[in-house]
């Protein structure tokens, strides 16, 4: 089961759309709301996508509190589950994918680890079950020339 977030942009707030691995969408922000509109993800799906929106928040807030240039964060998330009832997961990875301009590899490491450990509700709850990882990966955002 594959989920992956996205943050819409900086100039839209804070709000992230959730793409599950059965091509359902769910836009999130940083206030919970109840369901989507016309749209149906599994409930297990919606599990996985509520911790990617979840860790997003935190990452892409501490980023921005600590002055770093985030203009994109996208957070992929890999699960297995187990076999048997109840079907719970048991091993998550949490990808991000980050883009700004001179984000420092420390900054992202210790955001995402604060969501991790301190911030990420939906995940340290996850973690009960399921062996949590997180990789990342940085792409340096060019400035865009006038046309």
């Amino acid at each position: 089961m594959d989920c992956t977030v996205r943050w819409t942009g900086s100039d839209a707030g804070m709000s992230f759309l959730a793409e599950t691995g059965s091509g359902h969408a769910v836009v999130m922000d940083g206030a919970p709301e109840a369901g989507g509109r016309n749209l149906a993800p599994r409930p297990m799906e919606m599990l996985l996508a509520g911790a990617g929106g979840c860790t997003a928040f935190d990452v892409v807030m501490i980023l921005k509190k600590g002055r770093q240039a985030i203009t994109a964060c996208d957070v992929t998330l890999n699960a297995e589950r187990a076999e048997t009832d109840p079907k719970v997961f048991t091993r998550i990875n949490f990808h991000y994918r980050l883009k700004g301009r001179s984000l420092k590899p420390e900054a992202v490491e210790r955001a995402i680890g604060l969501s991790k450990e301190k911030y990420c509700s939906a995940s340290i709850m996850l973690a009960q079950t399921a062996a949590i990882t997180t990789s990342y990966e940085i792409i340096e955002e060019t400035a865009s020339t006038p046309s």
